[in-house]
């Protein structure tokens, strides 16, 4: 006998790259996945992930054509999670600064996105973060180490809640003396700028704790 399906998951297909291990990371975290771009699909799924690799405004166009931040924003408004990764995670902010262009971003966050300023760029390997208090999608694995590959990134944390609502996990980490956010989790919202399909066992084990938060 097998057991029940995992929770029904859409990797949200916009023409970004990776897509095939983040599927395959996914499905051995225990959900049922759909690599799709249809906005119904990926509205009605239990959890969205929204990978991205490349250029953010090549991210954004490839988004915008498939309605990919109406689905996100919609989402979120009606509290269903979702998951963004690496420069999945950067268009999430509310824009993104490349080569002295800026280019507007999802605007679930405010902030830019900029160049990290280390002395060596990109940031590519295993790195420690700086986990916050209280996580969940880091349960376990707070000590770990996570697999990193970007040259841009979230360099300061600007949402004030003012205690309203309760005020998003924010996770660090630092290459080359340059500090930036490393995850997020912000409600039904969570994003890292690390890759977990690339980060070995570590990685395996936050995706298995996100996919578990969908139950």
């Amino acid at each position: 006998m097998t057991g029940a399906p995992g929770p029904d998951v859409v990797v949200l297909d916009y023409g970004s790259g990776n897509l095939r291990s983040v599927v395959r990371a996914v499905e051995r975290a225990g959900a049922s996945v759909t690599l799709t771009s249809d906005f119904d699909t990926a509205l009605a799924a239990d959890g969205l992930v929204v990978p991205g690799v490349g250029a953010y405004a090549a991210c954004m166009q490839g988004l915008r054509a498939i309605k990919g931040e109406r689905i996100i924003g919609r989402r979120l408004a009606g509290g269903r999670p979702v998951l963004g990764i690496c420069v999945g995670m950067q268009i999430l902010f509310s824009g993104g600064v490349e080569h002295g262009v800026e280019t507007d971003g999802c605007d679930e966050w405010p902030g830019l996105v900029t160049r990290l300023e280390a002395d060596v760029v990109p940031h590519m390997g295993w790195n420690t973060v700086e986990v916050s208090e209280g996580t969940r999608i880091f349960a376990g694995i707070e000590d770990e180490r996570f697999y990193f590959v970007h040259s841009y990134a979230a360099r300061s944390w600007d949402l004030d809640t003012n205690d309203r609502t309760r005020a998003p996990l924010v996770t660090w980490a630092e290459h080359g003396g340059d500090r930036f956010v490393a995850a997020v989790e912000n409600g039904p919202l969570t994003a890292t700028q690390f890759h977990p399909e690339k980060s070995g066992d570590a990685g395996a084990a936050l995706l298995r704790n996100w996919v578990a938060s969908l139950a």
